[in-house]
């Protein structure tokens, strides 16, 4: 009978893991570039009934099951046209921006493009997160939006639009103008699976993986004035809600059932 309470607590104990997680996707349904999580569950060691450990046999007792992690879902998600010119997504599966923090030189990722310009103490512009957190370009370099490259940006706009309207732009003079421009970064990790989540909506990669090393892409699939929506399906979240439910449900039933029939056996015993 005491497996039978084991068993009951440990389920509702996942099964409220499970439902943290849920709440959790559901809560940031709203927020851009958000990557949902899923509760992986592992069964627990089972054994034999009314034989030896090492014996084959079919009749086995499971011990109970648990979350050994959650797995987050780095696909791409629906796109919202903002047109702000410091707002980008990316077109690409398990690719992110690359962020450093000014402070302690921390690097992290994150798949919200939501940017701004910011001035900092020596008197330069240069394009950050939401925290105060740089954007590397794909140079592994802080993104500058100093006066002059504003500047420089607005011209080569006017440039092209003067291309289009009149078809007399100096291919030459444009060439330039785009290698002096810096590009925001687009990096892909080698197991993005192994990224661990720092808040904030910023994945960073785990102390001691070596391994686990991130790479420039050459020519990433980047939009310009248009933010990545939330990953959340909110269906697809409603019905793991009711299974987690039911699951938690029926855990806790279990453990009321071997409280009476415990209580049972006690007042025979008495």
């Amino acid at each position: 009978m005491n497996m039978s309470f084991y068993v009951g607590a440990l389920g509702a104990s996942a099964s409220q893991k499970k439902l943290d997680v849920i709440g959790n996707n559901l809560a940031n349904i709203n927020t851009d570039g958000f990557k949902p999580k899923n509760a992986v569950f592992s069964e627990l060691i089972n054994y034999n009934l009314n034989d030896s450990p090492e014996a084959r046999t079919e009749l086995q007792a499971g011990a109970g099951t648990t979350v050994v992690r959650t797995n987050t879902e780095h696909g791409t998600a629906a796109f919202m046209s903002t047109g702000q010119p410091n707002d980008y997504a990316i077109g690409m599966d398990h690719a992110f921006f690359k962020l450093q923090d000014p402070k302690s030189g921390a690097i992290s990722y994150t798949r919200n493009g939501h940017f701004h310009i910011g001035e900092f103490p020596d008197g330069k512009f240069y394009l950050l997160t939401e925290s105060g957190k740089h954007v590397l370009d794909e140079k592994g370099e802080k993104m500058l939006a100093n006066e002059s490259g504003l500047k420089m940006l607005a011209d080569a706009a006017k440039q092209g639009q003067d291309r289009e309207n009149n078809l007399y732009e100096n291919e030459n003079e444009e060439e330039s103008i785009e290698e002096k421009r810096q590009k925001v970064g687009v990096y892909t990790l080698t197991y993005p699976s192994r990224l661990v989540n720092k808040g904030d909506n910023e994945f960073a990669v785990r102390a001691g993986d070596t391994q686990n090393v991130d790479k420039a892409v050459e020519n990433p699939v980047l939009e310009e004035g248009t933010l990545e929506r939330s990953g959340t399906d909110m269906a697809k979240e409603m019905t793991r809600l009711i299974e987690s439910q039911r699951a938690f449900s029926y855990a806790l039933k279990m453990v009321q059932t071997s409280d009476e029939v415990e209580g049972t056996i006690n007042q025979l015993r008495g």
